[in-house]
């Protein structure tokens, strides 16, 4: 086979997504996603820093396996805080909160046309450490599901919200995004 003749799945090498959201490759390589909602670090005071600091080093340390964390930027639409905006200030009305809320709506807009907004999603991959020369999918699910558990434990820790993908549609909407990034970003 060509490698013009290769279709998306052929290319992508995923064989199944299994139960607990882990994905198996033709290869016989399993890996598992998670996504990580980070804080904002630069509201904490010095005190709340260092023991994130801290507890950073400790997911570090307590790591002693490969992990891949991708950054996706996403173009941020903010019309639909717009119209909640502008639903608000309908109910209140009361005249300084209009104005107040008018003013908003003109600086959320000022700044959006000068600087496009964008969210960030973090994800957070992992995969077994070998290879089975059997196919025991039960083994690598216990095993990834332990790294997800350490990993979920120290990022807590710091602060961040920790979600394992564990449902296939979910799966499948990350992957699109991973592998479709123009359509992604632009819709």
């Amino acid at each position: 086979m060509n490698q013009k003749d290769l279709s998306v799945q052929d290319w992508i090498g995923i064989e199944k997504i299994l139960k607990n959201g882990i994905i198996k490759f033709k290869n016989n390589k399993y890996i598992k996603i998670i996504k990580v909602t980070p804080i904002n670090f630069n509201l904490k005071s010095n005190l709340e820093k260092e023991a994130i600091l801290n507890s950073y080093k400790i997911f570090l340390k307590t790591c002693n396996f490969n992990v891949q964390i991708l950054i996706q930027s996403n173009k941020q639409d903010l019309k639909n805080n717009i119209i909640n905006i502008e639903k608000n200030l309908k109910i209140e009305n009361k005249n300084y909160l209009y104005e107040i809320g008018k003013n908003y709506i003109q600086f959320i807009n000022k700044i959006n046309s000068v600087k496009n907004s964008s969210s960030k999603d973090f994800y957070i991959i992992i995969d077994q450490n070998k290879n089975p020369e059997n196919n025991i999918e039960d083994l690598i699910s216990e095993e990834l599901n332990d790294k997800y558990y350490k990993i979920k434990e120290c990022l807590l820790r710091c602060g961040n919200n920790v979600k394992d993908i564990d449902k296939k549609e979910e799966i499948e909407k990350i992957l699109f995004s991973f592998l479709n990034t123009r359509l992604f970003f632009y819709k």
